[in-house]
């Protein structure tokens, strides 16, 4: 049975994505000059020597069709896979992806498979028709298909997938995931071209963290609907902050790897105290120094009779502190290499890990409050990497700061009162309705795969760059996966993956926040968003994110 719609749904399911110009009509394929990867390239070449060194590939308009024109010969079967973690506007990918398909051939045919990568191992699909789509467009979240971690790494995972591909005829596969899934998505482009399966894959960049990005993926989709959520509610907040003004708010935001999304949300909202990671990592800050910073900030505003502000925190921020960072990685190799770990109680699993770990390390995962460190220890995510959002950091600093507030009391050092509130702002944004930037992105991203997919294209990323331009101006194309990636370690292992994009501490974004925070960690500056504006003016409703401005500004 389908949901009810609201009012809002309804007259959303009207809009109209805008495609660039240069993929809106006929169209040509113009090769750029080699790629390579971004590190480890004699590493890399070696893992991936069918799908290495590829050109940069770049769509452009003809004034009509010719002998170059991209074109579908005869029929066309597509699969496509919704990879890990929701992200708005996954489903206009997957609308793009169909009428894309659709105008190269009305018998084109799509097909989705269930619940992420695991579908397509265990044959779990459905066909996706025009009535399927046309109830999905423009709409939040990843149900039309649903959304899976399983990694696709071993070759009778290929093997089995490959069973259900040529049954359905499918000549290509579209997976829509982040780094990690499009990791996934390069190995089987690599392993189908080396055994001549006649199998295309093409990924699609996915995530909110907006970690997953380069000068030829400007920004990855979700991430412009995620911050004006969370904006919009962190503004809320502050509102209230501002009305009762008793109340300190320590606000955690999703990005393990990355602080884009606390970045973003700063810039949008100007909050008293934003966090960057990759920051307290260059300066080699402490737990204490962090601490110490906001106590003294929180002194500072009491001084002048404000007892009250806000704090943003990217739920990653443990791993980027030096010590931290050492410490989990030396856990993720010690629980990577000893499985009893988790058949032993709470306390025989804290006795294994002192027990086991280096002096150093040893010393720190001592010191840490007891509910901190056994979440340290918790089960990893498929992908081998603690589970930070489970950390509650927000209330590890709260608690920190009001013991150096009553420490510098007793000093004569602070005057004030300071009670502190919680929040964690990540699932809020996973699935909300895309903003129009997202719902034309993600469309361009699905419309686009089918030009690479008609090209001939396999283990490329779709592209769609000039972001920051109105829509008609954006360039269209894709990039080989092989080009992001780098070698890591994941489980203990040495692994090719595609490399995290970090706040650039020398980017602008960033900038344009060192230059404002100590004023608004003095004055209450606060920014209220509102709502994400789906009707209305262009300057309201078609905006980018600030982080793409300040980089193409």
């Amino acid at each position: 049975m389908k949901s009810t719609k609201s009012i809002l749904q309804q007259k959303r399911a009207a809009y109209e994505p805008k495609l660039p110009a240069a993929i809106s009509g006929s169209v040509k394929l113009v090769e750029g000059a080699a790629t390579q990867s971004v590190a480890d390239q004699e590493e890399i070449k070696k893992l991936f020597p069918n799908t290495y060194g590829l050109p940069e590939l770049t769509f452009a308009a003809e004034a009509a069709p010719s002998a170059q024109s991209v074109k579908c010969d005869g029929t066309m079967n597509v699969g496509v896979i919704l990879s890990g973690g929701q992200a708005p506007g996954g489903h206009n990918v997957i609308s793009g992806l169909f009428d894309g398909l659709k105008k190269l051939n009305p018998d084109n045919r799509l097909y989705g498979f269930l619940m992420g990568p695991g579908g397509l191992v265990d044959h779990n699909y459905v066909e996706l028709t025009k009535d399927i789509i046309d109830d999905y467009r423009n709409t939040g979240g990843f149900d039309i298909i649903g959304s899976g971690r399983t990694k696709l790494e071993k070759v009778d995972q290929f093997e089995k997938g490959l069973v259900i591909l040529k049954e359905l005829d499918i000549k290509a596969l579209v997976i829509i995931g982040g780094d990690d899934s499009n990791t996934n998505a390069a190995v089987l482009a690599e392993y189908y071209k080396a055994h001549n399966a006649g199998v295309q894959v093409i990924g699609c960049p996915k995530t909110i963290d907006g970690d997953l990005k380069n000068e030829l993926i400007e920004t990855s989709f979700g991430f412009d609907t995620a911050t004006k959520v969370y904006s919009e509610v962190i503004g809320n907040i502050q509102r209230d902050c501002n009305s009762a003004k008793k109340y300190w708010h320590f606000i955690k935001l999703m990005g393990r790897s990355a602080s884009h999304i606390a970045l973003e949300c700063a810039l949008q909202t100007q909050p008293n105290v934003c966090i960057v990671s990759e920051e307290v990592e260059a300066k080699a800050m402490t737990l204490n120094d962090i601490v110490n910073n906001i106590a003294d900030i929180v002194a500072n505003r009491a001084a002048a009779g404000l007892n009250f502000g806000t704090v943003l925190i990217p739920e990653g921020l443990i791993e980027f502190i030096p010590a931290m960072k050492a410490l989990i990685a030396e856990l993720n190799d010690l629980l990577a290499a000893h499985a009893e770990f988790a058949s032993l109680d709470t306390e025989a699993q804290r006795a294994f890990v002192l027990k086991n770990l280096s002096k150093e390390n040893a010393a720190t995962f001592e010191s840490l409050p007891a509910g901190v460190a056994r979440q340290l220890t918790l089960d990893r995510d498929p992908h081998g990497n603690v589970q930070v959002s489970l950390i509650e950091t927000e209330k590890l600093l709260s608690e920190m700061v009001g013991k150096r507030l009553a420490q510098m009391k007793e000093e004569g050092k602070y005057v004030g009162k300071f009670s502190a509130l919680h929040h964690f702002f990540g699932y809020e944004g996973r699935c909300a309705d895309p903003s129009n930037f997202d719902a034309d992105y993600c469309y361009a991203l699905g419309f686009n795969a089918t030009l690479l997919i008609a090209s001939g294209a396999t283990g490329y990323m779709s592209s769609i760059r000039n972001l920051a331009k109105p829509s008609s101006e954006w360039q269209a194309g894709g990039i080989p996966i092989t080009m992001m990636m780098n070698i890591e370690r994941r489980h203990g292992e040495l692994k090719p993956v595609i490399k995290k994009a970090l706040v650039d501490l020398e980017g602008k974004p960033f900038k344009a926040f060192a230059e404002k925070r100590d004023l608004w960690a003095r004055e209450t500056c606060y920014v209220y968003p509102g709502p994400i504006q789906y009707f209305g003016p262009s300057e309201v409703c078609d905006r980018t994110s600030c982080t793409l401005y300040y980089e193409q500004c």
